[in-house]
């Protein structure tokens, strides 16, 4: 890790991953709080990044209640069941530690897309074009072969994990091997590999869809950088999640809250924020961040 992840942001999911390690086997308690959230979240984000308008809490009141939604379409509901299904399904994959193969992809995408797609599970078998891409997907003729070397240079990578994920990540929607779908399928698939090497899930949020785009069309011309800080980001944001569970120190804030408690101003920890200096994220368009990150990013007074 790290010849092309930001040195920063390779130093705090380095720093995180060790102490997620040393905290092995994890609280029963904040694993269980943590699976639902993470679940929860991926679901909800992950449909909403395709133009799902079902909101948060109608997301959870589906998932945890079973409850119809008065004004939502069915395929919007099943979008949701059908993605939280798959969730559950490559957390079982990760615990099997059953390997990636074709079959493997064409099976998540056959939960992601049951009642809603004909051709659920199946690789395409036309051509398609994607509006504003910076490249044509390849024929439906070479989708088998291409998903097979893929999943072979994945197997066969050098990369550290993050790394591999994101380029796995990219490598699928650059195929496109599914008529629709097939971000829902990355997005799953990605965490899938994480969590087979021991982190946490990511969360890639709605809030991030035109820098999640953008950074893909990039990849699609040759430059995967961007694309793959933009992943570690999110890496090091749910292990921020998980830690911000147990309290204390590790509690994730408001920076409005945050700053009571130190010498600079919401405005200021917001520009740092920004700018990555602080180790922060954006939840709900406010960003937080903890005591422990303002203790060791943030210079002390008089410096």
């Amino acid at each position: 890790m790290g010849d092309t992840i930001r040195r920063d942001i390779f130093d705090r999911i380095r720093e995180k991953k060790t102490h997620l390690d040393e905290m092995r086997p994890l609280p029963t308690d904040s694993v269980k709080k943590l699976r639902e959230e993470l679940r929860l979240l991926h679901t909800y984000h992950s449909n909403a990044i395709e133009g799902n308008t079902l909101t948060l809490s109608e997301t959870k009141l589906i998932l945890e209640e079973g409850i119809t939604i008065g004004g939502k379409s069915l395929k919007e509901h099943l979008e949701m069941t059908n993605t939280a299904e798959a969730y559950d399904y490559i957390e079982r994959l990760t615990e099997s530690r059953k390997p990636l193969t074709n079959e493997v992809v064409q099976e998540v995408h056959g939960m992601v897309s049951k009642g809603i797609l004909e051709d659920a599970g199946k690789y395409r078998t036309t051509n398609v074009r994607i509006t504003g891409a910076a490249k044509t997907p390849p024929s439906y003729m070479k989708v088998p072969k291409l998903m097979g070397e893929l999943l072979e240079d994945i197997k066969k990578s050098t990369h550290d994990p993050v790394t591999t994920a994101a380029l796995l990540h990219h490598g699928i929607v650059a195929v496109h091997p599914f008529v629709d779908g097939n971000g829902r399928v990355a997005r799953l698939i990605t965490n899938l590999h994480l969590m087979q090497y021991g982190y946490l899930p990511v969360v890639l949020r709605k809030e991030d869809r035109k820098k999640y785009y953008e950074t893909l069309r990039k990849a699609d011309l040759g430059d995967t950088t961007a694309f793959i800080n933009f992943v570690a980001k999110s890496v090091a944001e749910s292990l921020n999640l998980y830690f911000s569970l147990l309290g204390g120190d590790d509690e994730l804030l408001p920076l409005r809250e945050l700053a009571k408690g130190s010498p600079y101003g919401q405005e200021y920890l917001s520009l740092l924020a920004r700018r990555g200096v602080l180790d922060a994220v954006k939840i709900n368009g406010v960003w937080h961040a903890t005591r422990r990150a303002l203790k060791k990013h943030i210079p002390k007074k008089g410096r």
